[in-house]
């Protein structure tokens, strides 16, 4: 008998094959890095069928709806890279794990950035430049106590990115020219000058412009970034160092903690970038209509704000707080289970397995306690993670513990006041909104303002009524017509005036 002739191989074909059953109509659809141009579908027409609204813009081609972005590729990237089903994270390639174990903020900072670990000579000239512009112009004082005494500390700071973009008319584009950095990506020595010493300033002035937050809620004087310092040890020393009015001695007779100082170092590793998250999509999407890049850090830290995000932390020690002791953590979490509470610092948006960050914070964490001394807290956390690991309903939904679930503890731990925990999140993040604002300017292809299609759902062509002839409101449902608002003090006051002076006009 003869050998068996061999299976014939099928040839690889990198495409989608689409029949569109309302015409009949077949297209190929190209597959490049797994994935395909949303663009492609605005060739795929139809005539309008009888279900179909004009609104609806049949004939125009189909459109791709994504809620929330759940799969949705906006840029090519180099940065960042998360395996969300494994529990991976890299930055530029390099393991999570590595970098913190290994690495300083900044010279991940560099990395993210410029697409390298720096040498010896590159790290310490990036270092240079980024702490020797931590210092702020003195009119930064009088900005900051113009707030009121009970501002949340986030609310100045994205104020303050935006306040910061004023002083530095070479970085408008508004007033410099739309190509101010886009040329950069043809050579333009001069801009990508430009934009890097921009880069410098925001990373350098992050960490004053957060303790100047912070220390005008403490009622305490401004204190100027030190030198010598690394990038944490300045951030300390600028939160924590009483200044000469205080009567202590000398500006360098202060030095933070190292232990505090390599937790901070640490912490902002794992917080510098993480893909395309709610922020840094909102920093690309304000940068690619091209104003300055403070004002796209700004608009980074007001989308950070949420408590979806930068808040994440904070409702964990809230939620533990509620819990009160570890003998309440099973009916807490049978009150979770029955959607009556809401269980913080579990699962995460991309990761479907363990956060890899949770388990190099857990580390972290006992480093700082072992300093700090241990937080009551502590014993309810591990009670309450313990039992959600064995707990087969958490388990099937992979509710495992993220990043979020011990920051908020070292952060406590360290004394900041829980409102204060997402600054601590936007200071390491500034650096990856940077490198990508700074990737996505780099674009070979240039820079296209964002701009999202929308599925219309509302009316169609409605005639104008005059007001005389209207009965009531059209529409019908919840937030269909104006709240009505209970006012009270001045507002009351004029009211009641307003009333008087008609009856007496009436006398």
């Amino acid at each position: 008998m003869g050998k068996p002739l061999p299976t014939p191989e099928l040839k690889r074909d990198d495409s989608l094959n689409v029949k569109d059953n309302r015409t009949g109509k077949e297209y190929t659809v190209p597959i490049t890095h797994n994935s395909i141009p949303a663009t492609f579908f605005k060739g795929i027409r139809a005539p309008a069928g009888p279900n179909d609204r004009p609104e609806d813009e049949t004939e125009r081609g189909l459109r791709v709806a994504d809620k929330g972005f759940l799969n949705t590729a906006v840029i090519e990237s180099s940065i960042t890279y998360i395996d969300g089903d494994n529990g991976v994270l890299r930055y530029r390639g390099y393991p999570i794990e590595q970098l913190a174990a290994r690495s300083s903020f900044l010279e991940v900072s560099y990395l993210l950035i410029y697409g390298a670990l720096p040498s010896g000579s590159q790290l310490s000239h990036f270092t240079s430049e980024v702490l020797l512009h931590g210092p702020i112009h003195s009119d930064a004082e009088g900005f900051f106590r113009a707030f009121r005494y009970d501002a949340h500390p986030m609310a100045m700071l994205t104020s303050a990115f935006s306040y910061l973009g004023s002083y530095y008319g070479e970085a408008n584009p508004s007033l410099q020219g739309q190509d101010l950095f886009t040329k950069a990506a043809k050579g333009d020595a001069v801009a990508l000058q430009n934009m890097d010493r921009q880069i410098f300033r925001m990373i350098g002035k992050a960490t004053t412009l957060a303790a100047m937050a912070y220390r005008i809620r403490q009622g305490r004087d401004f204190v100027v970034p030190p030198t010598g310092m690394s990038y944490t040890e300045s951030f300390l020393y600028q939160l924590d160092h009483l200044s000469p009015t205080d009567q202590l001695s000398g500006p360098q007779s202060y030095k933070p903690h190292p232990v505090l100082a390599k937790a901070l170092d640490i912490l902002f590793i794992l917080h510098a970038d993480h893909e395309m998250n709610a922020s840094s999509t909102t920093v690309l999407q304000t940068g690619s209509s091209l104003p300055d890049p403070f004002s796209a850090v700004a608009a980074g830290c007001a989308s950070l704000y949420g408590p979806l995000h930068g808040g994440a932390n904070e409702a964990v020690i809230r939620m533990l707080l509620s819990i009160g002791s570890p003998k309440n953590v099973p009916a807490f979490l049978e009150a979770v289970k029955k959607r009556e509470k809401v269980l913080s610092g579990f699962g995460h948006r991309v990761y479907k397995t363990s956060d890899p960050r949770s388990f190099i914070i857990r580390k972290v964490a006992d480093e700082v306690f072992a300093v700090t001394g241990r937080d009551p807290l502590l014993d309810t956390a591990m009670a309450l993670h313990d039992a959600a690991l064995k707990d087969e309903y958490f388990v099937s939904r992979k509710l495992a513990p993220n990043v979020d679930f011990w920051s908020g503890l070292i952060y406590r731990a360290m004394g900041f006041p829980m409102d204060f925990f997402p600054v601590l999140f936007v200071v390491p993040r500034v650096v990856g909104w940077v490198a990508h604002w700074r990737q996505m300017m780099l674009s070979p292809s240039g820079v296209k303002i964002w701009r999202p299609r929308q599925i219309y759902v509302g009316p169609s062509t409605r005639d104008y009524v005059p007001l005389e002839e209207r009965t009531g409101a059209a529409q019908v449902g919840i937030g269909m017509e104006p709240s009505v608002i209970e006012h009270s003090g001045m507002t009351k006051r004029r009211k009641l005036a307003e009333t008087g002076d008609k009856v007496r006009s009436k006398l």
